[in-house]
């Protein structure tokens, strides 16, 4: 993979996305909501399912594929029917670009989309931390060899929520430097979560959980509604929240290892998705006369989401050498930025 020609390609890509949102900002915006505003859209929900395919690195295809396949297009076609964070559109541009690409939430006074538990340690320290941990990790991908195969998918594990925080919340920079946004953070400790529910809907990827609660969570319940009632309409809503996910996940991973899916991923999101439902089914019928104490529940739910990652999440990526690409091309970086430092203290 030549790096040069690749992030050439990288440049040509956010500039041709851009542009498309530059033109969903000066002329979809003034068309009438729905189905006239959601025609004008497609072109560039279209543009942006293709323009992934012109990366092969994983550190660009990546995220770049993240911001515009699923976030950018699921905030644009909410957008269509004037709903969702681009509705009303802010005042400026760039604040547009930002809102609609970048995995960020506003902070709002009253939000009870996130969960957040105390901080007794400051997130900058928290995040020096996590950023050592994971240049370790590279150090000790050079002993896989002796490792049990089991150890290394605990440490991809490990591995795959620190990066992905990492870059969330690096991405997330420019909007909060620049514009001076007070944003919600992406990640919320997930390793501290209570429970299933308290996981997924309250502590991991939260830019995602924020985008598939109006795209898919509220429109199912609603309906749901009709046919079996409030109690419970929660519960398909959940199941069919978790099967979009899965598909996303699907579509990502296409662009990881440009092979056909095999959906196993899918698989571990229905499954999850069927458990979170159990819980909140249970937890309606037991109210609270009994539960779980959240020390036991805790690890509990973090080990069956590590124990199903290894099962139905990862061996797609394993398969296909994405594992090895990623550690390759960090370690590429890793190496890129020890030189500098050292021509810095030598200069």
């Amino acid at each position: 993979m030549d790096m040069g020609m690749e992030l050439k390609s990288f440049i040509k890509v956010w500039v041709l996305a851009t542009t498309c949102l530059s033109y969903c900002y000066y002329i979809t915006a003034r068309l009438p909501k729905g189905v006239v505003r959601l025609l004008s859209i497609l072109p560039v929900i279209y543009i942006f399912i293709i323009l992934p395919t012109n990366l092969t690195s994983f550190n660009l295809c990546g995220p770049t594929a993240f911001f515009l396949v699923w976030l950018a297009n699921f905030k644009l076609l909410l957008f269509s029917f004037d709903q969702g964070p681009l509705s009303p559109p802010p005042p400026k541009l760039f604040h547009f670009i930002s809102l609609a690409c970048l995995p960020i939430k506003l902070k709002q006074k009253t939000d009870n989309d996130t969960n957040p538990s105390p901080h007794f340690v400051p997130r900058s320290l928290l995040l020096a931390i996590k950023t050592f941990v994971l240049v370790l990790l590279f150090h000790i991908y050079s002993y896989r060899q002796f490792m049990h195969p089991y150890v290394i998918l605990t440490l991809y594990c490990l591995h795959v929520y620190l990066q992905l925080e990492l870059v969330l919340v690096i991405s997330a920079i420019p909007a909060r430097a620049l514009f001076g946004f007070e944003i919600e953070p992406q990640f919320n400790e997930p390793y501290l979560a209570t429970s299933l529910q308290d996981f997924w809907g309250h502590r991991w990827n939260l830019m995602v959980t924020s985008i598939l609660r109006p795209t898919v969570y509220h429109p199912v319940r609603q309906f749901s509604k009709r046919l079996i009632g409030s109690t419970w309409a929660s519960l398909p809503a959940i199941i069919a929240t978790f099967v979009a996910s899965g598909l996303m996940h699907e579509v990502m991973y296409f662009y990881l290892t440009r092979v056909r899916p095999t959906w196993e991923v899918t698989w571990f999101f229905i499954l999850h998705g069927i458990c979170v439902a159990i819980e909140v089914a249970l937890k309606k019928v037991v109210k609270d006369r009994w539960q779980l104490n959240r020390a036991i529940s805790g690890p509990l739910a973090v080990i069956f989401a590590s124990i199903t990652a290894f099962w139905l999440f990862f061996p797609q990526l394993t398969r296909n050498k994405v594992d090895e690409q990623v550690i390759w091309e960090c370690s590429i970086l890793l190496n890129f930025i020890k030189q500098k430092v050292s021509s810095c203290f030598i200069s």
